[in-house]
């Protein structure tokens, strides 16, 4: 049976009519499935007994998800499709012209395919393995409630997704990583409850305190300088890379180009440095998570370590009785074990495989990303020549601008990909407020967003708004 007529029965979200949607168009449908996220987040799965994945609640971040409710497997399924697609489809096993309308249409309908399967293939290793424990008063059918339920979730944030591209600002995933992240970030600094569920502010002298800002106050004026310092330690380091990635974001190649039939008028084409943009992070950090996720599943359903990792209250260790992928693969806050004085040799070990991880897969998905999406050198040549542009000095010939571009974009793709998983992993180490990771992520989404505002709807905004974002 052929796979494209498969494709005639999944449902999709209609594309809009109009060629270029307007400013508050786009903004009504993006606050809107920012509403749901938020509301689906809040609705705790019917007949949970026991939430075992509350302990890896640090990766929920990344994978933009709340366990224990609706949205549990976040957008795991989505990044895993996308991932075993494009490893697919780059080492030749599946081959797929992306550069034809029907090749694209084909390439999404494997991919939503994928994302179904892990759907429902993640639903039920969460219960199945007891990551997500049923109430054992339902019986037989309490496994298979929970399984529906994380289903209908899955469901619910892929089309969620497929609305914000096709009627919002972008990508619904960088939406609710950068919504995640933020909220996480707000806690981690302003936290005023702490784990025991006290208000430290009713006695800050001897109630602990859990936002950092909080915690470094309090460790001063009850005079504990190692608190003192780990916190402070965090919000520096959530200051540092929070200015060299917008540095970073400014640096760009700018082609020139003029008009073909009007002389001595020309724009510059940038290309940025990180060209693939935050995709391929997006990428690596969801799979080192779900491996982690994956592991400590597995170890909680069997009692022991695995070649995965060795968990202890959710985090990856490395003792006598084994370490295990999923500690080599992340990182410690080596900043707070030197002020602790608690630093070990094989913290450096793991900084170094975190890193090289990082960047050899960043750089690996860069490049499939800018094949198959769209970016490489042919489709932006034939978008250049569809505005009427050529590159100053030569005559209009699509061949003309691939070259040229050729020499830009594959470059920037490897360098820019190599570098942006050199950043994020790096940063993981400084122990900034909710991982340098993550603190990377939320701000080049910001950054995309305000972008793709400033850029195409600058002329319908509000004259205020448009004043704020630089009009």
């Amino acid at each position: 049976m052929d796979l494209r007529n498969i494709f005639n029965f999944i449902p999709e979200v209609k594309k809009p009519a109009e060629k270029k949607l307007d400013f508050r168009t786009k903004a009504k449908w993006t606050l809107i499935i920012l509403g749901i996220f938020f509301l689906l987040g809040n609705v705790s799965l019917f007949g949970l007994s026991e939430n075992a994945l509350a302990r890896f609640d640090f990766l929920a971040t990344v994978l933009a998800a709340d366990f224990g409710s609706l949205i549990s497997l976040g957008i795991g399924p989505i990044v895993m499709g996308s991932i075993i697609l494009q490893l697919l489809s780059g080492a030749g096993i599946i081959k797929i012209d992306t550069t034809t309308a029907e090749g694209k249409k084909f390439f999404q309908g494997i991919q939503t395919l994928l994302v179904f399967f892990f759907i429902i293939f993640e639903a039920m290793v969460y219960v199945l393995m007891q990551g997500l424990q049923a109430d054992p008063l339902l019986g037989t059918l309490g496994p298979i409630i929970l399984i529906f339920q994380l289903i209908l979730g899955g469901f619910a944030i892929f089309y969620m997704n497929e609305v914000c591209q096709k009627w919002g600002f972008g990508s619904g995933v960088s939406l609710f990583i950068a919504a995640g992240v933020s909220a996480r970030l707000f806690t981690q600094a302003f936290q005023f409850i702490n784990a025991q569920g006290k208000n430290c502010l009713l006695d800050f002298s001897n109630t602990a305190c859990s936002g950092k800002i909080l915690v470094f106050l309090q460790s001063i004026i009850n005079k504990s300088p190692i608190e003192a310092y780990s916190a402070l330690a965090a919000l520096i380091a959530t200051a540092i890379i929070f200015m060299i990635v917008v540095w970073a974001q400014s640096l760009k190649v700018e082609i020139p180009l003029s008009f073909g039939r009007i002389r001595g008028y020309g724009v510059k084409w940038p290309l940025a440095f990180f060209y693939a943009s935050v995709i391929p992070v997006i990428l690596v950090a969801a799979l080192i998570a779900n491996i982690q996720l994956f592991g400590g599943i597995i170890q909680n359903k069997i009692g022991h370590p695995t070649i995965l990792g060795n968990f202890v209250n959710g985090q990856a260790v490395c003792e006598s009785n084994g370490c295990g992928l999923a500690f080599w693969l992340g990182s410690t806050n080596l900043v707070d074990l030197i002020i602790r004085k608690a630093f070990l040799l094989k913290y450096i070990y793991q900084a170094i495989t975190h890193i090289l991880f990082f960047i050899l897969l960043a750089t690996l998905f860069s490049v499939f990303w800018v094949k198959t999406a769209g970016m490489d050198a042919k489709s932006q040549a034939k978008n250049i020549s569809a505005s009427g542009l050529q590159i100053a000095g030569f005559r209009q010939d699509e061949r003309i601008l691939e070259s040229v571009l050729d020499r830009y974009i594959m470059p920037l793709t490897v360098m820019g990909g190599a570098a942006i998983g050199l950043l994020a992993s790096v940063t993981d180490s400084f122990g900034a407020l909710v991982g340098g990771t993550s603190i990377l992520l939320v701000i080049m989404i910001m950054f995309q967003f305000y972008q793709s505002i400033a850029k195409d709807h600058m002329m319908d905004m509000n004259p205020a708004m448009r004043k704020f974002m630089g009009g």
